[in-house]
């Protein structure tokens, strides 16, 4: 026998809550730049995201589906739910905002230091053309 209407919106709450609390730590990792930790959120993150369709295909091929509609009581766990995953969506959103920001700043300082390696090593030859020497100095005998 398969699993009823009430557990199944039960499992949904459940993991719909696990997802917000995921989302709150992905959120700290990403503002203290922890990428093994955000990297092993992502995945959880997949595995809740899983579990909340597999358990929404469950409830739209339920037989007594009609009753999420009909019974009030139902009906106000169904929203309740909806608005859970609505604002983790908001918060997913925002996460990825936050991860391409920290994504730019980084190559933007990847890039600050490539351009002062290369100003470091840049010298001219007596025709007045740029030239980059990677031992500039480095090689002084006296």
């Amino acid at each position: 026998m398969g699993q009823t209407l009430i557990e199944l919106l039960e499992i949904q709450k459940s993991t719909a809550l696990s997802l917000s609390s995921l989302l709150e730590r992905e959120k700290f990792a990403i503002a203290n730049r922890k990428s093994v930790e955000i990297e092993q959120l992502a995945q959880q993150k997949l595995g809740l995201l899983n579990q909340l369709q597999q358990t929404d295909h469950l409830l739209g091929t339920h037989p007594e589906r009609q009753l999420l509609i009909d019974d009030d009581s139902l009906h106000s766990r169904v929203s309740e739910i909806k608005s859970i995953v609505h604002d983790c969506q908001q918060e997913n959103v925002s996460n990825g905002e936050a991860l391409q920001r920290a994504q730019l700043s980084y190559n933007k300082l990847n890039n600050l230091l490539q351009q002062s390696r290369g100003k470091s090593g840049m010298t001219y030859t007596s025709e007045g053309q740029a030239q980059n020497i990677t031992t500039l100095g480095t090689n002084v005998k006296a």
